[in-house]
């Protein structure tokens, strides 16, 4: 851990706490000094965001100093088949434009248990809302507590617990001062610096190895396939094509704290254009984060711990100054993803459980002061949440993650997909699939990651093949409910999507060109 902080320079960190600085000025700017309209809705941004902000938040909440690590990791150790879980995400996400974001906006709603409200009644977005409170600290808030404060810990020599107090204290002011739009503010900044300096740490590293062509001659052919064989230990094609679509559905068109943002759009087209812009940012997935993992294999075979590739890229190959700045931006995606997941939490909380179950006349200063309330009460129960992880040991960061979401995944595709998409589906059905269905995917989960681990008991298939036949089982049982349900749909549906407008001719064209590039990519990277 040591040899990584030895290696920095005085200026690296000078430059982290002026680059925090400039982040604090700009959510004091947000926050307190630009005007602000009198009725102006502190979680969706006054429902004002355009398509940049949009996008930069969507991908600026997806990635994270974890995704930077095990993706450089699984790079250096297995090649660019991890690229699936950036690429592969464009049909959700457009999924997410062209048939979730009609119906939100048109809906009108500030919360996506709201939504499902007024689809199958108030008890089913009671269990919703405190489900999505679960999920958000739990992957959200947790899980990247405990990665950023490990890659915290290890670039600026801090104890683990002072980093996560840090990381939450900074992020905690942009979510409960400045609400959703000093979010979006700070993400342009913050992912623009990160594109650049990662696609210079790539561009340093590719040549420091020869060339493409020498990264690609230096390196076993599978490293290059998006697909591997069946037989392939970690990623067998099979399992990402059927395990991964049950997690698309779930985080790219229902998780509260990626949609968010397109629930602040200003209108439907400048969502579904933000949405395909994310679409376009997670091609540099594979660049930025794998790529460099790819390149530490040739240029240090030797590596005991392939989760220090990334960073031995950056202190090897960067100079005193820059590294300081990945340093920062690395920092700053971690606040991003953070700030996003708390202001949800706030979010969620507010309108969901404090208006609908205790106070629904409470004025807009008492649903602001709730909200900040609930941020700091998340945080610290993320704190909490955080240490209790760090007790956990011999798992695989990646696959944890990848694992948690996979099994938090089918309840939620389940009920949204029928939802929205099937007039039959009944509140019963949609309420035991969110209960008792969860309780069966998150035992099955514990079965798969604790008691029985796949590593030790072979049984097991593929935790992506598992999540998909959990989703099998759920998605049956819900519409065989519905069919048994003599009572029907017991309570209206009162949604109203008014008129659903069709997209835009510059949406379609967006679209149609981003489908074209995914389908090459998926060419060009296989078959070696």
């Amino acid at each position: 851990m040591n040899a990584i902080y030895e290696l920095l320079r005085p200026i690296d960190f000078i430059i982290v706490v002026a680059y925090l600085a400039i982040l604090i000025a700009i959510g004091y700017w947000v926050s307190f000094i630009k005007k602000k309209q009198p009725d102006e809705n502190l979680f969706l941004a006054g429902r004002s965001l355009r398509w940049p902000s949009i996008g930069f938040t969507m991908w600026g909440t997806n990635v994270g100093p974890s995704m930077l690590i095990v993706s450089a990791s699984i790079g250096y150790t297995t090649g660019i088949v991890a690229g699936n879980f950036g690429w592969y995400a464009f049909l959700f996400i457009f999924l997410l434009a062209m048939v979730f974001a009609p119906r939100y906006l048109g809906a009108r709603v500030l919360t996506l248990p709201e939504f499902m409200g007024k689809r199958f009644g108030q008890s089913t977005r009671t269990i919703l809302a405190w489900y999505t409170i679960i999920t958000i600290l739990i992957s959200w808030l947790a899980l990247t507590l405990y990665s950023g404060g490990i890659l915290v810990s290890q670039i600026l020599n801090f104890p683990l617990w002072a980093s996560v107090l840090i990381l939450v204290a900074i992020s905690a002011f942009f979510a409960a001062a400045g609400g959703l739009k000093a979010i979006a503010y700070t993400n342009v900044f913050q992912m623009i610096l990160l594109i650049v300096v990662s696609l210079i740490l790539t561009v340093v590293g590719v040549m420091k190895a020869g060339g493409i062509m020498a990264v690609y001659e230096q390196t076993p052919s599978y490293y290059w396939n998006l697909l591997l064989p069946m037989d392939d230990a970690n990623y067998p094609w099979l399992a990402i094509a059927l395990g991964y679509p049950v997690m698309g559905v779930w985080f790219w068109c229902t998780d509260q704290s990626m949609v968010q943002s397109v629930l602040g759009a200003k209108n439907l087209q400048e969502g579904q254009m933000g949405a395909n812009f994310t679409g376009w940012l997670k091609i540099l997935d594979v660049a930025l984060f794998i790529i460099p993992g790819i390149v530490c294999f040739i240029l240090f075979p030797d590596l005991k711990n392939p989760d220090e590739a990334y960073m031995t890229m950056v202190t090897r190959l960067f100079p005193a100054g820059m590294t300081g700045l990945v340093m920062a931006v690395l920092i700053a995606a971690l606040v991003s993803t953070i700030d996003s997941a708390l202001n949800s939490l706030s979010t969620v909380y507010t309108m969901d459980i404090y208006i609908k179950k205790y106070k629904p006349q409470a004025t807009q200063k008492e649903i602001v002061r709730t909200g900040r309330l609930v941020t700091v009460a998340g945080a610290m129960i993320a704190i909490f949440l955080t240490m209790a992880i760090n007790s956990i040991k011999g798992l695989n960061l990646f696959d944890v993650f990848q694992a948690v979401l996979g099994f938090i995944a089918p309840p939620m595709s389940v009920v949204f997909l029928l939802g929205v998409l099937w007039k039959k589906a009944t509140t019963r059905a949609a309420n035991i699939i969110l209960s008792a269905g969860t309780v069966f995917s998150f035992t099955i989960g514990i079965l798969y990651l604790w008691v029985f681990p796949a590593k030790q008991y072979h049984f097991w298939p593929h935790f992506l093949l598992l999540s998909f036949y959990i989703f099998v089982v759920l998605m049956v049982a819900a519409m065989v409910i519905s069919w048994l349900d003599k009572r029907g749909q017991a309570v209206v549906n009162t949604l109203d999507y008014g008129v659903l407008e069709k997209p835009a001719k510059k949406v379609w064209i967006g679209w149609i060109s981003l489908i074209i590039v995914m389908i090459t990519l998926y060419i060009v990277f296989n078959g070696h």
